[in-house]
């Protein structure tokens, strides 16, 4: 179990996807995301998201992600945010994202 102090410590935030690029060096296959937070500024990612999302279908959606993770180097790229998701059944990773168009760089409470 965790203390909701440990919760708090971790920065959830709702941004735009502004740009997605393929990932050809990525172990497995995934996308390179630019993602704008509002305020809290512009970050990338690398996201293991091909299955149920196309980089058209993903260029302006918002996500939910982490972005106070240290960076991470994955190949060639440095992920410096991690976007949500949930597994489904057969472990291909479904998106958090918010109900309705929100202010990018909105804190998840």
């Amino acid at each position: 179990m965790i203390s909701r102090d440990d919760f708090e410590k971790i920065d959830i935030r709702c941004g735009t996807v502004i740009e997605v690029k393929d990932f050809p060096n990525a172990k497995k296959p995934a996308y390179q995301l630019t993602i704008d937070f509002g305020e809290c500024g512009i970050k990338k990612s690398s996201a293991q998201i091909t299955h149920h999302y196309s980089k058209e279908e993903l260029k302006d959606k918002q996500v939910v992600a982490v972005i106070n993770f240290p960076v991470k180097q994955i190949a060639d790229f440095f992920s410096e945010c991690l976007v949500l998701g949930v597994y489904d059944e057969t472990k291909n990773v479904v998106l958090l994202q918010p109900e309705r168009k929100v202010v990018n760089g909105m804190k998840i409470g």
